[in-house]
């Protein structure tokens, strides 16, 4: 029996965006995000971040750091009684000033390269799961592997309503989840 998963982007979904979020003191969830998970969770739906982080590869912060702002955010999550099954982040960008990271890689979105992993290593079923992002990068990795896309408005998601390939726009997390997500598992049973 395979899994069923939603892949969820970081920055602009689960925490507000300032763009390269990388202090613990800046690292600030939405509120509807704990309900919103809470629900995917007990929907039997693994939860899994996929995230570009290119922000390693500017320079404009560490891995360290971005470990220690995961932590962080899993154990707030944890308290919560939420369980994310993995962080996948891609710290590559073509015109990066740290060379080990400075590649044009597979991972980095809109490639497919951290769902394909999530999928491999959850054993999911693309065909019943989910991705939420904020940007046209992530509804496109997600219809790589054959999951369903939705964008949320928060973060950078305004720039994207007009002209997306999603298929379904929400105002925030928890919109998708209950309008979206919820309603399509249901239609299918």
């Amino acid at each position: 029996m395979r899994n069923k998963a939603v892949f969820l982007d970081r920055d602009g979904v689960i925490n507000e965006d300032y763009g390269f979020v990388h202090r613990i003191e800046d690292f600030f969830i939405y509120p509807e995000v704990f309900p919103a998970l809470k629900k995917l969770q007990e929907a039997g739906f693994k939860l899994l971040i996929v995230t570009n982080q290119s922000g390693i590869a500017v320079g404009y912060y560490t891995e360290e750091d971005f470990k220690k702002v995961t932590d962080y955010m899993l154990s707030v999550f944890k308290k919560e009684g939420i369980k994310i099954d993995k962080v996948y982040y891609c710290p590559h960008h073509p015109e990066g000033v740290v060379p080990e990271y400075t590649i044009k890689c597979d991972c980095r979105k809109p490639e497919s390269g951290m769902i394909r992993q999530g999928i491999k290593e959850f054993n999911i079923d693309p065909s019943k799961s989910f991705l939420i992002g904020d940007k046209e990068n992530d509804i496109k990795a997600a219809h790589k592997e054959g999951i369903k896309a939705a964008l949320v408005k928060t973060g950078q998601g305004l720039k994207y309503v007009d002209n997306t390939e999603a298929d379904f726009v929400g105002e925030n997390i928890l919109d998708v989840v209950e309008n979206f997500i919820l309603k399509e598992k249901t239609a299918k049973l």
